[in-house]
């Protein structure tokens, strides 16, 4: 695999540990911000918020850029906003800041795509997106954990500063490897062409399969905490342990999800979203233990993430005119799940479903994913040729030859 992608993990490493580091240091915040942990948590909305306005506004904005120049820009403006986090007074800069580290979040995981499919041969494409993002999930082993306790024992400024650095050393990293791509702005089909792509109905519905499947995960993971205490009975010194095995699970499965992808994509998700509903379906069995918890939290995370890649290159494949953006478009559906799946998951609580309910609402998503996922393959099926009997899809562009050191 080309080194490149080594500089795309880097900066998605970076990226993921920025996203996530915000839940773990909110009682820090708050206490030196002087502001109560809900209004904290908004810090955490205005970066999701950053994330779904700027992924396809800042790709669309750039469709006629160099995507070198535009991953080096997006990772320019990423240091930035952590570093003026770093140093906001109070907590309306802080949000600001926040907001504006989200921006460059979802183009750049969008575009990076783009950029990793075209460096390799079409066979090795699902597997290239999961080497980028396994910098985003062993944010979730290790860099998360360790900006934690950075920001526990130097201060959350610190922590956000720590961000910045590697930042910079994603746009050294950059710079360095990924290869100019001199003959894309005389193919680049510019806004309007950006634009008009993302009018296909295989494009939205791939994206609503991203919002359903995704949501599935997000509506459990976001109340595993009080799962893992109230209903398993661990400690809450031994949630950021049990966290860190999502992350393990997260990466494996982005990994084995890029392989299978590059032998079915259609297969690998219809068998990911399977296995996700079975293993929430399962979780109020395997929250009754301390064991079979661990096993629970590990699980999700593979399962969830096995559909990674297949749902990033799907979208790609049906919006060929336009790959940035549907891409970038994806990253922000996936900030819409965790939204939307936290809401609904909230709401089953609320309810009085109890501690482990959030679990089933995610399953009934799942389900919903897989139901999308069949409407979709069903339209492809439909416009398949007479003649031929292939289906009539967009696939990504052959770019790797307009790609120069």
């Amino acid at each position: 695999m080309p080194l490149a992608l080594l500089a795309l993990a880097v900066g998605a490493f970076g990226i993921g540990t920025t996203e996530f580091v915000m839940m773990g240091l909110l009682p820090d915040v708050a206490d030196d911000l002087h502001i109560s942990i809900p209004t904290a948590g908004h810090l955490v909305s205005a970066y999701a918020l950053g994330v779904v306005i700027g992924a396809p506004l800042l790709a669309a904005l750039t469709a006629r850029m160099s995507r070198r120049t535009v991953l080096i820009s997006l990772m320019a403006l990423f240091v930035a906003g952590n570093a003026l986090s770093a140093l906001a007074p109070g907590n309306a800069s802080l949000l600001a800041a926040r907001f504006l580290s989200g921006l460059p979040h979802g183009a750049f995981f969008g575009v990076g795509a783009v950029v990793a499919t075209a460096m390799v041969p079409p066979e090795r494409k699902a597997r290239s997106v999961s080497l980028m993002f396994l910098g985003l999930t062993v944010a979730n082993i290790a860099g998360v954990p360790a900006a934690t306790l950075m920001g526990q024992h130097l201060g959350w400024r610190a922590t956000f500063l720590a961000v910045s650095a590697i930042g910079l050393a994603a746009i050294a990293s950059l710079a360095l490897l990924v290869p100019h791509d001199r003959n894309h702005a005389a193919t680049a089909t510019g806004l309007r062409g950006e634009l008009a792509a993302l009018r296909s109905v295989p494009v939205w519905l791939a994206l609503g399969t991203t919002v359903a499947g995704f949501g599935a995960l997000f509506a459990a993971y976001s109340y595993v905490t009080p799962m893992l205490t109230d209903a398993a009975g661990y400690a809450e010194t031994s949630v950021t342990l049990l966290l860190a095995l999502f992350g393990v699970g997260a990466t494996a499965g982005n990994l084995l999800g890029g392989r299978l992808a590059d032998h079915s994509l259609r297969a690998t998700l219809f068998g990911g979203l399977t296995a996700l509903g079975a293993v929430l379906l399962l979780f109020p069995l395997l929250m009754r233990a301390e064991w079979s918890a661990a096993v629970a939290v590990t699980l999700l995370g593979m399962a969830a993430f096995v559909t990674g890649s297949p749902l990033q290159l799907m979208v790609m494949e049906k919006a060929a005119a336009a790959p940035s953006l549907a891409s970038s478009a994806n990253q922000a559906a996936f900030n819409l799940a965790n939204a939307g799946g936290a809401w609904i998951g909230g709401l089953s609580l609320a309810a009085g479903f109890g501690t482990t309910s959030p679990a089933l609402a995610g399953a009934a998503l799942a389900v919903l994913g897989l139901g999308v996922a069949s409407v979709a393959y069903a339209v492809d099926r439909r416009r398949e040729t007479p003649s031929t009997g292939r289906v009539i899809t967009s696939h990504v562009p052959e770019e790797s030859g307009a790609l120069h050191h």
